[in-house]
């Protein structure tokens, strides 16, 4: 059955719980400031990019983490 061909059990390619976070948190110091450095560019006020800044770094990272377990579960050939 197709689903079950895409979807796999655990096995050992997949990242752990762990590597996934630090990847995640990685990613996010990468996102935000670029995020913070386009923000500014666009509004020419700090303030209002490390604002923009740090309410993304938490949505990002949870956004990203849970994309990340989802690929985890797809089996991909």
């Amino acid at each position: 059955m197709l689903v079950d061909r895409i979807f796999a059990s655990k096995s050992q390619e997949n990242d752990s719980h762990s590597k996934s976070v630090v990847k995640a948190i990685s990613w996010r110091i990468i996102g935000t400031i670029d995020t913070i450095l386009i923000s500014w560019w666009l509004t020419g006020t700090l303030s209002v990019a490390l604002s923009i800044g740090s309410i993304e770094i938490f949505s990002k990272f949870i956004l990203y983490y849970g994309h990340e377990r989802l690929w985890n579960i797809i089996k991909w050939k």
